[in-house]
C-alpha cells in the first residue's frame, strides 16, 4: 500500500468514526438516516454534473453497478440501525461489524478477485482484527443474552460490508466509475429506496430528526460520503484486501472519541487496542 493511499484510508477511518459517533449521539433511526443520504446527494450533485459533463457516460453497466451499490448500502444502513435498536451496545456492534467486514473480504478479494496478500500484509491485517476484539472488552458480553440479538445484526451488517467493499471496488477499478460518481449515484438509488420504506414504517420520523437533529443529520451526510470516496479512490489502485484492513483503524478513532468525549475510560485496554492497530496498519503499509 503506498503512503498516499494509506493517508486516505486512515483520513476515511476518522471522518467515518466522527459520523458514527454523531449517529450514537442522536440515538440514530431511519429518519436521521434518510436525511443524511439526502444531504450526501445534494453535495454531490454539482461536481457528479461537472463531472458528467466532462465525457462520463453511464453504460448498463456502470447503471446496474452503481444500483446495486446502493441496494447494498441501504441493507448496511438498515441493519445497523437495527443492530442498535436491538440493544447492541457502540462497544460490541461497532467492532464486531467493523471486524468482520475486512476479514470476510480477504476472503472474498482472495477467492474471487484473484488478489494475493504477503505474509506481512496478512499478519497486520489479523493483528487489526485481535485488536478490534480486545477494543470491544469482556468477549463474553458478546454472546450474552441481551446483547444476542444486536451481536446477530452486527455480524449480519458486518457480512454486507464485505460485500459492498468487494461490489465496490469493480465498480471504480473495473468499470472506471469515478469515485465521486459512484458514491453520488449510489446515494440516489439509496433515497428512491430509502424514503418510501420509512415514511411506510416510520411516518414523521424524517420531520422529527429534521426538527430535533438536522445539524447532525448534516453533517453526517456530509461526512459520510467524503469518508467512502477517499476509500473509493485508494482502491482504484490498491488492492481491496489491504484497504479493508486498514479502513478499522475507525475502530481506534471511535474508542478514542469513546474515552475523552463520552468518557467510557478503561485507557488500558483502549491503547493496547491502539497500538495493535498501528502495528497492523504498518504491516499493511509494508506488505
Amino acid at each position: 500500500m503506498t503512503t498516499t493511499a494509506l493517508l486516505l484510508v486512515l483520513t476515511a477511518a476518522m471522518l467515518h468514526a466522527s459520523w458514527n459517533y454523531l449517529l450514537k449521539r442522536t440515538g440514530g433511526g431511519l429518519g436521521i438516516l434518510s436525511l443524511s443520504a439526502m444531504t450526501a446527494s445534494v453535495a454531490l450533485t454539482p461536481i457528479s454534473i461537472y463531472l458528467i459533463a466532462q465525457g462520463f457516460t453511464f453504460t448498463w453497466q456502470a447503471l446496474g453497478m452503481v444500483a446495486g451499490s446502493g441496494l447494498i448500502h441501504m441493507g448496511y444502513f438498515l441493519l445497523l440501525d437495527r443492530a442498535y435498536r436491538a440493544g447492541g451496545d457502540l462497544s460490541v456492534v461497532y467492532p464486531l461489524a467493523r471486524a468482520t467486514g475486512p476479514l470476510l473480504t480477504i476472503v472474498a478479494a482472495t477467492l474471487f478477485l484473484g488478489e494475493r496478500m504477503t505474509p506481512v500484509a496478512i499478519g497486520g491485517a489479523v493483528l487489526i482484527l485481535i485488536s478490534a476484539l480486545i477494543l470491544t472488552g469482556d468477549p463474553r458480553k458478546i454472546f450474552s443474552r441481551d446483547a444476542k440479538d444486536g451481536v446477530l445484526f452486527a455480524f449480519l451488517c458486518g457480512c454486507v460490508i464485505a460485500v459492498y467493499t468487494v461490489w465496490d471496488k469493480q465498480g471504480v477499478a473495473l468499470f472506471l466509475i469515478p469515485p465521486i460518481i459512484f458514491d453520488w449515484a449510489a446515494n440516489v438509488t439509496r433515497i428512491v429506496l430509502l424514503v418510501p420504506y420509512v415514511r411506510y414504517h416510520e411516518p414523521g420520523a424524517i420531520s422529527t430528526a429534521w426538527r430535533n437533529h438536522r445539524k447532525s443529520a448534516i453533517t453526517i451526510g456530509l461526512l459520510s460520503p467524503l469518508s467512502y470516496i477517499l476509500v473509493l479512490t485508494a482502491m482504484v489502485t490498491t488492492p481491496v484486501s489491504y484497504v479493508a484492513p486498514a479502513r478499522e483503524m475507525s475502530i481506534l478513532f471511535a474508542a478514542l472519541l469513546g474515552a475523552h468525549v463520552l468518557k467510557e475510560g478503561d485507557a488500558t485496554r483502549r491503547t493496547i487496542a491502539a497500538i495493535g492497530m498501528v502495528i497492523g496498519v504498518s504491516g499493511l503499509a509494508i506488505g
